[in-house]
């Protein structure tokens, strides 16, 4: 069984059908995964709605996956039956583009890459297909619900802080509070940063503070100081200028986002002189994911999750559309798994 997408639409109609489908069945290096939960990513909002556009028609959207190996072709050899492993965004690279040559921490920017979730069948299912080489094992002491957020909201949240360039002792503002930015915050608390939050939630203002914000309020209040790094995880393009000019002297803005509505003109003078520089987040590599899934085990990160059936993942999408999601929404996928093994 899995929830599809045939067509996109507003999440209030229901646009994901619950139906069955075919198990993959894995050829080369690839393994099937039986999935247990999938996580819910706003970048799965937009694929529903349409903010991006579909690739594929039917697609199963998901790409926070935790499951079990149950079965490998001819050529894996990495992964054993029965590992427990996570699938993330990035479904496989083409090896051979500039990118993919340049060193690990390019291939994100592949020119012919594939997608868990919008270019190949996700997780919102109870079978999964992906290239052994681009599963991760799931660090010891994290649960399944757990684990799922770290899968993307996890890998894109440290890519981002990497690429803000935040620096322990520095002062870090979070535009936006939701999966990813609970666990980012997590991360430059560990490394010793002052972090001020902005987020029109009360509920998410509340979770910021018992997480160690040092500052939480709306976009238009004014934190203690100006802060040396921004993230902005929230899809408004007018965040941005509001992030411009909240930092400090050559200060970093990282833009997490895989979509986000127009950003209005900027005052070079009042937004982007000093020396300020606003990059994009794309995707997240492999190392990215390694890197981010030591560190959560080593914190420990923490998740904080509110599960939801696989057959409700339209409840579950609007949920976090409308900001009542407290942390990571997550689908739990794993049905009746109580009968005889995989063949």
């Amino acid at each position: 069984m899995a929830m599809r997408l045939h067509q996109a639409g507003p999440v209030e109609r229901h646009p994901l059908v619950f139906e069955s489908i075919a198990e993959p069945k894995p050829t080369g290096a690839e393994v099937v995964i039986r999935v247990h939960v999938c996580g819910v990513c706003r970048t799965d909002l937009h694929i529903v709605e349409g903010e991006l556009a579909m690739s594929r028609t039917p697609i199963v959207p998901g790409h926070e996956v935790v499951g079990t190996v149950i079965d490998r072709g001819p050529d894996a050899r990495r992964l054993a039956v029965g590992d427990r492993v996570g699938i993330a965004w990035l479904h496989r690279t083409c090896g051979t583009c500039e990118f993919c040559r340049a060193d690990a921490d390019r291939e994100n920017l592949c020119r012919d890459a594939a997608f868990t979730g919008w270019t190949v069948d996700g997780g919102y299912a109870e079978y999964l297909c992906t290239p052994e080489s681009f599963a991760y094992p799931i660090p010891v002491g994290f649960d399944d619900e757990q684990a799922a957020p770290l899968l993307c909201a996890g890998i894109i949240g440290y890519r981002a802080l990497r690429l803000s360039g935040i620096k322990g002792g520095q002062r870090l503002a979070l535009y936006g509070f939701g999966a990813s930015a609970h666990l980012a915050i997590q991360i430059a608390k560990y490394w010793g940063c002052e972090v001020y939050v902005f987020t029109r939630s009360p509920g998410n203002r509340s979770l910021a503070e018992r997480l160690g914000a040092t500052w939480t309020g709306e976009t238009k209040d004014a934190p203690p100081a100006k802060a040396h790094a921004a993230i902005s995880f929230a899809p408004a393009g007018p965040l941005v200028l509001d992030a411009l000019e909240g930092l400090e002297r050559g200060g970093v803005l990282a833009l997490a986002g895989i979509y986000m509505t127009p950003v209005p003109a900027m005052d070079y003078r009042r937004h982007l002189y000093d020396e300020k520089v606003v990059r994009s987040v794309t995707n997240g590599t492999r190392k990215d994911g390694e890197e981010l899934m030591s560190l959560a085990a080593c914190i420990p990160l923490r998740t904080t999750t509110q599960t939801f059936p696989l057959e409700q993942a339209n409840d579950a999408l609007l949920a976090l559309k409308t900001g009542e999601v407290r942390g990571a929404a997550v689908l739990d996928c794993r049905g009746d798994q109580s009968g005889p093994p995989h063949r």
